[in-house]
């Protein structure tokens, strides 16, 4: 007998303030609505982010960026602009933006522990002086998406130190995954010959610049 998965008990915000407590005041203050000096310096740092984005109906995305360090551009202190590169036309982001502009992003350096995060309310553009901005080696974005600013802040490192992520000994945990040749096969159930696969998309990338 196939039994129903049994859903885990939905704890209530009121039962979550109850148990964790309010944030204090420093924690409170920390949240700018600009982008300042400090944020521009990480912003100009930082060669990747997830961005999170939204439909109508509340089901969530959230997809990585990245390109060379200082890729997210600030156009002012109230407004990034992030191209959109080469990738798997799928285009969630930009479907979701057009149905509810809401946006969140978390930026992170390399070997720095704190995470930056910017929340505010986002769209797509192909305004050509945007593009200009955002030109890799004679490649220029079809698209860009701008994020107006409504909040920004350091996010403590505890995320980062709890997951060891920029220690190079964690690199051996990859040493136990499946090639993406070996899911392929599994999952859409064809033969693929070993290696080729990953051949295909080593390829790919290097034409990415």
């Amino acid at each position: 007998m196939t039994h129903a998965p049994t859903r885990p008990r939905r704890v209530s915000p009121e039962e979550v303030s109850a148990r964790l407590g309010q944030p204090e005041a420093m924690v409170r203050a920390k949240v700018k609505d600009r982008i300042d000096d400090y944020f521009r310096h990480f912003i100009a740092h930082s060669p990747f982010l997830t961005m999170a984005t939204a439909d109508a109906a509340g089901r969530a995305d959230c997809s990585p960026r990245g390109d060379y360090p200082g890729f997210v551009k600030v156009l002012d202190d109230r407004t990034l602009a992030l191209p959109d590169r080469p990738g798997n036309k799928i285009a969630d982001s930009f479907r979701n933006l057009a149905e509810n502009d809401g946006v969140g992003l978390c930026l992170l350096v390399p070997g720095v522990r704190e995470v930056l995060r910017v929340n505010g309310s986002g769209y797509v553009t192909d305004e050509p002086d945007v593009l200009a901005r955002m030109r890799t080696e004679a490649r220029q974005p079809e698209l860009a998406i701008v994020v107006e600013v409504s909040e920004a802040y350091f996010h403590c490192g505890r995320a980062l130190i709890r997951s060891r992520l920029w220690d190079p000994a964690s690199q051996a945990l990859a040493e136990g995954m499946p090639s993406l040749g070996e899911i392929a096969a599994a999952q859409f159930g064809v033969d693929v010959e070993p290696g080729l696969l990953e051949q295909a998309l080593e390829d790919g990338y290097r034409k990415l610049y």
